[in-house]
């Protein structure tokens, strides 16, 4: 390995997210092949074949299609060493996401160029605003047929608030599919599908003023682009580095992800736009990337990745400095010192251990339990503190039957573990001197995963009755107030979260507010972790 600086400069470290289907796996896939790390990708949309998209490892994923957990792939490219974290689309993990989200560098999104800018990407992408990282748009699916690129433009400027610039302009889309028009290049290339999953698409660089570019590309598109491109040149942002830095500009690349046109130049010029790992704030402090001790903040939590051994892994993001395996750091949290064993890096589930890895890197280490999300691991500075990852309030709530009762330790252990994972939280209530388990979580698709889970991995089965809460919130002040004697309303519940703090469950929003007139001196907030 070179020294330490060398290699952090040559980090990039990015999240993918779209809505589901928008084809970001497809994507993901396309950019491993260009880095050597699989020869064939593996087509996600035919669910009867065998070969899975290799980033959706966990078993329901792979009968459903939908990536539920977020994966961390490394490939090398060109002189850089690309971290890539894959997201799940689908609404009901977007916490998972905001949390992948904290650990990443800049954002790729990926809108599907017949839909366009769709509910959820929205809510993503504001995190991304949130949090200023550059964002960079792919615009996917132009072998089929697609809306009207402007159109398309229009939308990420109004409904995202950030402006457009397009680095590449598409010609035609669907059967009329002629290729892209590369702004800097000012080359065309044109399109050939190749669907085998081999790197290559055939692909023929014409200039503008090219003799044969009009039989090529037809008269009708040849005119079509004469005319967009004057549009563009009166109307387009011009392109900026700084304002892309700062995720206030986004560059705009069309392509087709499965026909692997325009993934190529996508990925050259992201790298060229995009920097090493930044500094990130620890209180009043930043800590820059370069300096000598190593510090990392765990991000996510994952249970049982390998069936054959019950295990857990803690995913953290390396902050600054060089990871060594079998170093001693401080865990800020657990006020103790600790040696950090069995460190992986992921190629979705097959894992290879590694020696060493640096800022901007994403490491598996073995987890005996001891981690939370948003933990800060130090080498040196036992107070250093990376702010905090935010949690939601579940909106979704379900009491939790056990099938079988005699299975009751193995329950307890399987809820336990997965609730440590962040994905669902869990809550108890006495209910006539027995207590009953309550999950609540932030979509409902997490509850399928639950049930399918605690059958697969700790082989217990449960029901669960969904209840009809949809607001949360803790006692701020349990010792100041009779918990056990609120006044409440008829659509009110008690119960305690895992660390026994008190908190009420409501059907309505406006109970909130009688609750806080009837009691008062209460305090409520809607967030109860982490704090």
């Amino acid at each position: 390995m070179g020294n330490m600086n060398d290699e952090i400069k040559k980090r990039r470290t990015f999240a993918i997210i779209s809505h589901p289907d928008a084809g970001k796996t497809t994507l993901t896939e396309k950019f491993l092949l260009y880095g050597g790390a699989i020869n064939l990708a593996g087509t996600v949309k035919g669910r009867k074949a065998t070969k899975h998209a290799v980033s959706d490892w966990m078993e329901i994923e792979k009968k459903r299609g939908i990536s539920v957990t977020s994966s961390v792939l490394q490939f090398n490219y060109d002189g850089f060493c690309i971290n890539i974290l894959d997201t799940p689309g689908h609404q009901d993990f977007s916490e998972d996401t905001y949390r992948t989200l904290m650990a990443a560098d800049s954002a790729v999104m990926v809108i599907d160029g017949s839909k366009g800018v769709e509910a959820q990407t929205i809510k993503l992408f504001k995190v991304c605003v949130m949090r200023h990282i550059p964002i960079f748009t792919f615009i996917n699916k132009f072998d089929r047929e697609a809306r009207d690129p402007f159109e398309l433009m229009d939308e990420i400027e109004d409904i995202l608030g950030i402006s457009t610039c397009p680095i590449n302009w598409p010609i035609g889309s669907g059967k009329n599919f002629k290729g892209v028009y590369n702004r800097q290049t000012q080359k065309i290339e044109t399109f050939k599908a190749n669907m085998a999953g081999q790197k290559a698409v055939e692909e023929k660089d014409y200039s503008l003023d090219d003799p044969e570019l009009e039989e090529t590309i037809g008269i009708t598109n040849f005119s079509h682009l004469h005319d967009d491109l004057e549009l563009l040149d009166g109307a387009g942002a011009e392109f900026d580095q700084a304002k892309v830095s700062a995720g206030e500009l986004t560059p705009v690349f069309f392509g087709s992800a499965l026909t692997n046109f325009g993934v190529q130049t996508f990925l050259e010029h992201f790298l060229q736009m995009t920097t090493s790992p930044l500094p990130r704030k620890a209180g009043e402090k930043m800590v820059d990337p370069f300096e000598d001790n190593f510090s990392a903040f765990v991000f996510k939590i994952q249970a049982n990745m390998n069936p054959a051994h019950r295990d857990r892994v803690a995913f953290m993001r390396i902050v600054s400095g060089k990871f060594t395996a079998g170093m001693e750091v401080n865990h800020v949290q657990g006020g103790r010192k600790m040696r950090l064993t069995q460190p992986q890096q992921m190629m979705a589930d097959e894992r290879k251990n590694v020696e060493e890895a640096y800022a901007g890197d994403i490491i598996g280490i073995f987890d005996p339990g001891v981690f939370s999300i948003g933990d800060t691991l130090s080498e040196k500075d036992a107070s250093l503190q990376f702010e905090g990852i935010p949690t939601f309030a579940p909106e979704h709530f379900a009491r939790v039957r056990q099938i079988d009762t005699m299975k009751r330790k193995q329950f307890v252990k399987g809820i336990t573990q997965i609730a440590q994972e962040g994905a669902i939280q869990i809550f108890r209530e006495v209910n006539a001197g027995m207590e009953e388990i309550i999950v609540g979580a932030v979509g409902t698709l997490q509850f399928d995963v639950l049930i399918f889970r605690l059958k697969s991995e700790y082989n217990v089965e449960v029901g669960l009755d969904q209840l009809p809460y949809e607001y949360i919130r803790w006692i701020e002040n349990p010792e100041e107030i009779d918990v056990e004697n609120i006044e409440g309303t008829s659509d009110m519940k008690t119960i305690h979260d895992m660390k026994d703090r008190p908190l009420l469950l409501f059907a309505h929003e406006w109970s909130v507010g009688m609750v806080l007139d009837r009691n008062k001196g209460l305090k409520l907030s809607e967030f109860g972790r982490n704090t």
